[in-house]
């Protein structure tokens, strides 16, 4: 009996919690049993860490390279790296390295929005803004460093044109397809705002045009650069003056037409989760930025003999190829956003991106070609800057009454095959820049 008693205080003893009251002898033994059960739990929760990371790397390279079904179009990659080596058909080059660059380029843009999980709504905002144009900065500094300055500048404009005509008007259209019993609304203001900044842009390209065209500089050659480096400075501190009133000071200005819309956008991001962590997201923007280098540098080489081997103007190869590859992210996003009745971001993708390369982007190129000592100017040429002015006026009126339909977004597309048509007969005059 003696012994029962003694087991039934032991249990007793070992299923309570250890107190200041309890004798020393006891709390040490324990000491000792615990030292004994926690030294091999050590070594096996090292090995169990292991795995989870393993198994997270795993599933990171899954959902990243295999899961999305565009990543079919990665292998074009290396085949247009072999073919630059193996052969000199410039055609192909450039084929393969434009199909590569496509999914890599809609990778970016996922692996930036999995990464805004972490950062937050106001760093994630930039990041999807700075990374989802990443793939057109990388391109225009190759060609700016191959002297390229026409190919820099027409495939800048083709990336705003194609985002305000092309992925809004899609977006526009199927959203207004899928919500054809509706109307659906955004954010006016927000809207206005971004056509402002567009029509600043397009007047930092205008004067240098004029003052060329109308022979009327104080130092020929010198007058044009110097004003359009000017220029680049002021619309930089513009642009950063419009991220302020956008981020901190007017925020409310940026905020949902519809409060109830806006409720249950907040309930649809907090169900959303990142499918990777964010060291992962940090490593995937590395790797791809990298890949998007390397195969842009052989896109930009292959531009000329593809030109000539396709009986293509270079003008259309820059104006409208080498922009839907670098808006691929974009314009997915933007008409997955339209269809699930979420304007005001698809404004932001479309509208914002087209705002930046404007007034960010362009400017910015115009520095680096400064620092480098190539002459880079904002002369985009009378054509070029025209098409981009009637452009700006034609979205203006299209967003200036808050609300878009199925119609708006088929015409907007219009536009863009009238562009894309015009540039297809038309011959730059000054191809001998190149």
């Amino acid at each position: 009996m003696v012994s029962i008693e003694e087991k039934v205080d032991l249990e007793s003893d070992e299923e309570t919690p250890l107190n200041s009251t309890q004798p020393t002898n006891k709390r040490q033994s324990f000491n000792f049993e615990a030292n004994h059960v926690i030294s091999p739990s050590k070594v096996s929760s090292s090995s169990v860490l292991r795995k989870i990371q393993r198994i997270s790397l795993f599933r990171s390279i899954y959902v990243v390279l295999f899961k999305a079904k565009i990543n079919v179009l990665l292998p074009f990659g290396p085949i247009a790296i072999t073919l630059h080596y193996l052969s000199k058909k410039h055609g192909f080059v450039f084929f393969f390295s434009l199909v590569g660059i496509t999914p890599l380029a809609e990778r970016l843009g996922y692996a930036t929005e999995q990464l805004a999980f972490y950062t937050g709504p106001t760093v994630g905002g930039l990041l999807n803004a700075t990374f989802g144009n990443a793939t057109e900065m990388i391109i225009s500094i190759y060609a700016l460093k191959n002297g390229m300055m026409r190919v820099v500048q027409q495939s800048l404009l083709g990336s705003i044109l194609s985002n305000m005509l092309l992925v809004l008007g899609c977006a526009f259209f199927c959203g207004g397809v899928v919500h054809k019993h509706k109307i659906q609304n955004f954010n006016k203001a927000a809207a206005l705002v971004n056509s402002g900044l567009l029509l600043m842009a397009v007047m930092g390209l205008l004067f240098p045009a004029v003052l060329h065209f109308t022979h009327t500089e104080v130092h020929k050659g010198k007058s044009e650069l110097a004003l359009s480096r000017f220029s680049s400075c002021i619309m930089l501190i513009a642009y950063a003056s419009y991220l302020f009133f956008q981020l901190k000071s007017q925020t409310n200005l940026y905020s949902s037409v519809d409060e109830p819309r806006e409720n249950n956008e907040e309930d649809s991001v907090e169900d959303e989760a990142p499918e990777i962590t964010q060291w992962e997201a940090i490593g995937w923007l590395a790797m791809l930025t990298l890949s998007i280098s390397v195969l842009s540098g052989y896109l930009v080489d292959a531009i000329q003999g593809a030109s000539e081997a396709m009986n293509m103007p270079v003008a259309f190869i820059s104006v409208i190829l080498l922009p839907i590859v670098g808006n691929a992210a974009e314009h997915a996003s933007a008409i997955m956003f339209a269809m699930k009745d979420k304007l005001d971001i698809t404004l932001g993708v479309a509208i914002g991106s087209s705002t930046q390369i404007s007034m960010f982007v362009i400017p910015f190129c115009v520095i680096v070609g400064w620092i480098m000592g190539k002459p880079m100017d904002l002369n985009f040429q009378l054509f070029e800057t025209a098409t981009l002015f009637i452009t700006v006026l034609v979205v203006a009126f299209m967003l200036q009454e808050g609300k878009s339909n199925y119609f708006k977004g088929l015409m907007l597309i219009l536009c863009y095959l009238i562009v894309a048509a015009s540039f297809f007969v038309h011959v730059d005059p000054s191809n001998d820049d190149d």
